[in-house]
């Protein structure tokens, strides 16, 4: 993939970065007849603003380009500045007119790179986009695993449940595997119930392509062990516990988890970094038919925690907590699980800002500084252990809901922490996975938030393999 890149262009059309703090000296640079023009129209390098600039010949010889805003961070006004210009300008061969320091110059090719997606499996787009030329300041080993890993969750979020069920994600994450050498095993139907992981199977096998758990491991077994589980329901429909047209509408995107943690692999393996990495994925669908699990039933699960379901629909976390369990059991140095999990979270804090939940403050400090640098936002909330009597089951161990219409991301939160031990480093994170109309590199659709922040994290913690 090129996501619009060239190495050179000896025509290039130089882009020139304006923002108002920065108005006077941004013009200075343009030659005198183009800084008259951009002066005449009246150009204050408001946001998103964009002054193609002619010859006398009626030939584009310079753009100027409007940046800032109310943006949180310096990173993230560098991130998204050029992310309208791969579609917004006319096709043909763009440089930067002056070159940025290192991060900001890979943050703006990675922008660029996001505003170049388009999801084409059955609709091309309309016509070719800009190219631009590579920053010479920019990282383009990471740009590219980066945009690499968008592509490959926005494309698998965004593919229907009709040409991505069980088998098709499944399939994509052995590709995904075989590409990067790694060992991968799947366990699928009945097998899941010989093998111990019976929350998966009952949530699936009312389906007909039956559920599984999808695995694989990749790196030098000595080095930190690190635990990926992402949640992969192909689609919800809510089971027997029906979800309404409106809220089922976009459930395809409820394998999200899955494709997140399938991007954040491949840029630890692309990156070749010194962890021992284990990918562990639960596919199945949630769907609706005589042999469908039941309100009220009593599930067990691989912990040996019995289960009582007061919500068939709350079934993202029952298949999660069998992989979880397994997961733990080697110990990890870090455990994440990533999941399309909650309406309640989007709720407390919109779509744009994942959920994120962890024991411990060392592993939180570390990803929010990542999440910031890396402009990849997210927010941390509570395991408040007081709402925990709240999924307390007059007849199992657990309820998978409370009967309570309050905290539902906390309780749901709660509810998985009965299968992670408490001093494993673990992290749960509850997002949105899609983008609810469009934005500069953010196009409506599947989207894989937090995971470079994720993978930020890993790499601090883990960059020397210790």
């Amino acid at each position: 993939m090129s996501f619009g890149f060239i190495d050179s262009a000896k025509d290039a059309i130089p882009l020139h970065l304006a923002g108002k703090a920065n108005l006077e000296q941004a013009l200075a640079a343009l030659s005198p007849r183009d800084r008259t023009v951009a002066q005449s129209v009246g150009f204050q390098g408001e946001p998103g603003a964009v002054l193609p600039i002619t010859d006398a010949e009626g030939k584009l010889s310079a753009v100027v380009v409007g940046v800032g805003g109310p943006m949180v961070s310096a990173n993230e006004r560098d991130l998204w500045s050029l992310a309208s210009l791969p579609t917004g300008l006319p096709p043909g061969s763009y440089k930067l007119a002056s070159e940025p320091a290192a991060e900001a110059a890979t943050l703006m090719a990675l922008g660029w790179a996001l505003g170049a997606y388009a999801f084409e499996e059955f609709k091309p787009r309309s016509k070719p986009i800009a190219s631009l030329v590579w920053p010479a300041n920019a990282d383009q080993a990471r740009v590219t695993r980066e945009a690499e890993a968008a592509t490959l969750g926005r494309d698998l979020i965004n593919r229907p449940a009709s040409h991505l069920g069980c088998e098709a994600l499944t399939a994509a994450a052995l590709d995904l595997a075989k590409r990067h050498g790694a060992k991968a095993k799947v366990i699928t139907g009945k097998n899941l119930l010989t093998q111990n992981y019976p929350m998966i199977y009952h949530v699936g096998r009312a389906a007909v392509e039956e559920p599984r758990l999808v695995e694989f491991t990749w790196g030098d077994e000595t080095h930190p062990r690190v635990t990926l589980v992402g949640k992969g329901v192909i689609f919800d429909t809510g089971g027997l516990d029906l979800k309404p047209p409106a809220s089922m509408k976009i459930m395809k995107k409820d394998m999200g988890g899955a494709a997140s943690v399938m991007a954040l692999a491949h840029m630890i393996m692309a990156a070749k970094l010194p962890v021992r990495l284990r990918v562990m994925l639960p596919i199945v669908e949630n769907a609706i038919a005589a042999d469908a699990f039941r309100p009220l039933d009593v599930l067990p699960s691989r912990k040996g925690i019995t289960v009582e379901i007061g919500n068939t629909d709350a079934e993202g976390r029952l298949i999660l907590a069998d992989a979880l369990t397994e997961a733990d059991s080697e110990k990890p140095q870090l455990l994440v699980n990533v999941c399309t999990l909650t309406g309640n979270a989007r709720v407390a804090l919109g779509p744009e800002l994942p959920s994120v939940f962890t024991r411990h403050d060392d592993v939180a400090d570390v990803l929010y500084r990542q999440s910031v640098e890396r402009a990849d936002p997210l927010w941390r909330m509570p395991l408040w252990p007081h709402y925990r009597k709240q999924i307390d089951s007059r007849i199992a161990h657990i309820n998978n809901v409370s009967e309570s219409a309050f905290a539902g991301a906390i309780i749901a939160g709660l509810f998985l922490a009965e299968f992670v031990s408490a001093e494993t480093p673990w992290v749960h994170v509850d997002l949105s996975g899609w983008n609810f109309g469009n934005r500069p590199g953010r196009p409506e659709g599947g989207e894989v938030l937090a995971m470079r922040a994720m993978y930020g994290t890993i790499e601090a913690m883990f960059k020397g393999g210790k």
